[in-house]
């Protein structure tokens, strides 16, 4: 299972739509988003992909109401988690939090096979000893909103080998208002 893990996006719309746009192109099945979204409208633009989004929110939430009932809208594509999530993927135990330093504590719990953190805007893939004597994986897909003078960027990965890979969008995106095929 292929899947696009994103965080930040700040409310950066053609960004975000443009990362989900390319992930499910090359054959993501979900997307993982490690918080700071901000309005939870922004997720909007994503509905056209009909991909699960698993969200959790981070320390720039913007309003916890609307997104809960944005992911108990029938028929839709938002999984809001809360704070953090723990959820299961072709097998894999993948756990979701926005702060790295709760990320690789998580991580060398060895109770996860994936953990996916935000918050920095830097990217960052690195395994982290576990007390099971093996190491997880701490992916932080950096700032998919290129916010400030960060490069806009995901993660594009496969669950089955546990390979993954850094995209980067142009920032141009922002200004080019077209929206992308469903």
């Amino acid at each position: 299972m292929k899947v696009c893990i994103l965080s930040d996006s700040h409310d950066h719309i053609p960004l975000i739509d443009a990362a989900v746009a390319e992930a499910r192109a090359a054959g993501a099945e979900a997307v993982l988003h490690a918080g700071d979204l901000v309005a939870p409208s922004t997720l909007h633009c994503l509905e056209k992909h009909g991909l699960p989004v698993h969200v959790i929110h981070g320390n720039n939430t913007g309003d916890l109401y609307a997104l809960t009932r944005l992911s108990h809208k029938p028929n839709g594509v938002v999984r809001y988690h809360g704070m953090d999530a723990g959820i299961e993927l072709a097998g894999k135990r993948i756990f979701i939090v926005h702060y790295p330093h709760y990320a690789h504590a998580m991580a060398a719990t060895g109770d996860w096979d994936l953990v996916c953190c935000g918050h920095s805007h830097k990217v960052e893939m690195t395994h982290i000893p576990n007390t099971h004597g093996g190491e997880t994986l701490v992916i932080n897909p950096g700032t998919v909103g290129g916010v400030g003078t960060s490069p806009a960027t995901w993660i594009f990965g496969d669950l089955s080998t546990m390979e993954f890979e850094v995209r980067e969008l142009p920032k141009s995106i922002e200004y080019n208002q077209t929206p992308s095929a469903p």
